[in-house]
C-alpha cells in the first residue's frame, strides 16, 4: 500500500530546515574577518594573529586588537561566517613552497651559481625571499639589492655579465618614459634581463586585501611615497625606525604567491627561469 501521508517528517536535520548554512571558516593567521556593530554599523575589521581557549585575537589597520569568542557573528567580504580553530590535519600531498612549487625532498641548498638576481632594495629582497627563497636556495642563484636602480649600469660594469654568469633585475615603476625605464633599455642585452612591476614601491606588490583595505591609497607625488602611505593609514612614520616596522607590518601578511599581485609575480618567474636555464 502507498504511504497516504508521505514521508517522516521528522527525517533528516529538521531543526534546521528553512535556515540560512553559516559557512565555518579556520582561523588561520592572517585571515581578515569584520565584527559588525549592531544596527548595521560598521564594526571591527582586523586580521587573526592569534587563537587562545576560545578566543581570537584581531589586529586592524592601525594596529590596535581586540578579541572575540569564537562562533558566529563574524563576516568575510560581506558574507556571515562561523570562525573556528584551525583543524589539525594529516600533511597534504604534494607539498607545496609559497610561490606554489612542489616542494623538493628536504636537501642542502645548492652551491650558489655565479648568476644573481638584483632588486632594488632591502624590501624587495625580503619579499623574494619569503615567497620565492626555498626555490633560489634548490636552484643556487643568490637575491642582491642594488639600494636604487642609479646604481645599475656602474654595477654591471664591475661583474661583467656573461654566459656563465646571467644577472636578471627587477625594478620598481618600469613604465614607458620613465627614467627606469630609460636605464632598463641603456643596460639590457643577452646576458642582462630587466624586468619590472608597474608600482611606485614593493608594498603595493601585496594585496591591499591582505591589510584590511580595498585598495592602496592614493599619495601625492610631493609626498615621499612611504611615509604618505603609513600616514594615511594612520600608522606612526616620523623616522626610518618607523618605515621598517610598517614594513615588517605589510609582509608579516605575505603568506604565499596568493597574496601578490600578478604584476610581480610573472616577473619575479621570468626572472628565476633566465637565470636557472641552462648554461649554452
Amino acid at each position: 500500500m502507498s504511504d497516504r501521508y508521505g514521508h517522516d517528517v521528522l527525517a533528516g536535520d529538521w531543526r534546521t530546515r528553512g535556515r540560512k548554512i553559516v559557512r565555518e571558516v579556520d582561523a588561520e593567521p592572517g585571515l581578515v574577518v569584520e565584527l559588525p556593530e549592531p544596527g548595521g554599523r560598521e564594526g571591527f575589521v582586523g586580521a587573526v594573529i592569534g587563537i587562545v581557549k576560545g578566543v581570537v585575537e584581531l589586529e586592524d589597520r592601525r594596529g590596535a586588537r581586540r578579541q572575540f569568542p569564537l562562533g558566529p557573528g563574524f563576516l568575510i567580504d560581506g558574507e556571515p561566517v562561523r570562525l573556528r580553530a584551525p583543524r589539525v590535519a594529516a600533511p597534504a600531498a604534494p607539498a607545496r613552497t609559497a610561490s606554489g612549487s612542489r616542494a623538493a625532498p628536504e636537501q642542502r641548498a645548492r652551491v650558489a651559481r655565479a648568476h644573481r638576481i638584483w632588486v632594488e632594495g632591502r624590501h624587495d629582497a625580503e619579499l623574494v625571499e619569503k615567497v620565492w627563497g626555498d626555490d633560489l636556495r634548490a636552484e643556487g642563484v643568490v637575491v642582491e639589492y642594488l639600494e636604487g636602480v642609479d646604481h645599475l649600469a656602474d654595477r654591471l660594469a664591475e661583474v661583467r655579465p656573461g654566459p656563465d654568469r646571467r644577472i636578471g633585475v627587477l625594478v620598481d615603476h618600469l613604465v614607458p618614459n620613465s627614467k627606469e625605464s630609460r636605464i632598463a633599455q641603456s643596460v639590457s642585452g643577452p646576458h642582462v634581463l630587466v624586468v619590472g612591476h608597474p608600482y611606485v614601491d614593493v608594498w603595493q606588490s601585496v594585496k591591499p586585501q591582505r591589510l584590511g583595505l580595498e585598495r592602496w591609497p592614493d599619495i601625492p607625488r610631493n609626498v615621499e611615497w612611504k611615509h604618505g602611505i603609513c600616514a594615511a593609514l594612520g600608522w606612526p612614520h616620523a623616522d626610518q625606525a618607523d618605515i621598517a616596522r610598517a614594513w615588517q607590518r605589510i609582509l608579516s601578511r605575505v603568506r604565499s604567491y596568493t597574496d601578490l599581485e600578478p604584476s610581480l609575480l610573472a616577473r619575479v618567474e621570468q626572472l628565476i627561469d633566465f637565470t636557472t636555464a641552462p648554461e649554452s
